[in-house]
């Protein structure tokens, strides 16, 4: 067993990057966002990010809900990380009342959606290295992302819900009582390689997904 807590662990060891997708320089997620913030990007492409998250997280949302008597997985949900409910409010507000009709999953976003259901519904170690990818993720940057998206397309608060975490009033605390959590749990060593492996898995999901966002979206004039 390594040494080291096992939260350092795996916050070094599940993120490597991917082979081929961000092997050398910023993965496809790291470019995607930097031309989104610095203006590379349109509204379209952000909407697009936005659609594919609402499958993403519709998925990860459903596995936390089956998993909510499960002691172990319980210990990292929280009623303030919720994102679903946001970004059908996002997506409201960027493409009208007919949203849903306007959206639908890229193959990249589909493979991630099965990835998702199939180990959440067989491991709690595999639910929370998708857990702990997304939303630690999204708690790093969100306010600055959000001030930027404001200022670039004009939003107020409509349309960056998503960024908006109301009742997490110290993300950096918040961060660290979750890390605290994953070095508590106790896993065995084996068990602890399944969660590195999955948050790998995860973040090279998350990489190939931007990939295919990145292939389809029109740079700015």
């Amino acid at each position: 067993m390594s040494t080291i807590p096992f939260s350092q662990a795996l916050r070094d060891r599940g993120t490597r990057p991917v082979s081929g997708v961000g092997a050398s320089g910023p993965g496809a997620s790291e470019r995607f966002m930097s031309d989104l913030l610095t203006g590379r990007r349109t509204r379209d492409d952000y909407i697009a990010m936005v659609a594919q998250n609402f499958f993403v997280y519709g998925a990860l949302e459903r596995a936390a809900e089956a998993r909510r008597s499960d002691p172990v997985a319980a210990m990292f949900m929280s009623p303030a990380l919720t994102r679903l409910p946001a970004i059908r409010e996002d997506l409201r507000f960027l493409l009208g009342e007919g949203w849903q009709s306007e959206i639908a999953p890229m193959p990249t976003t589909l493979r991630y959606v099965d990835r998702i259901e199939r180990v959440a519904a067989v491991s709690t170690g595999g639910f929370v290295a998708h857990h702990y990818t997304r939303y630690l993720g999204d708690l790093s940057g969100c306010a600055i992302i959000r001030s930027i998206m404001q200022r670039q397309f004009g939003f107020d608060t409509n349309g960056i819900g998503f960024y908006v975490f109301a009742d997490i009033a110290k993300p950096k605390e918040f961060k660290s009582t979750y890390r605290r959590q994953l070095d508590n749990v106790g896993w065995s060593a084996n068990e602890q390689q399944l969660v590195i492996d999955e948050a790998q898995t995860a973040h090279d999901l998350t990489e190939s997904l931007f990939a295919e966002l990145d292939g389809r979206a029109v740079r700015a004039a």
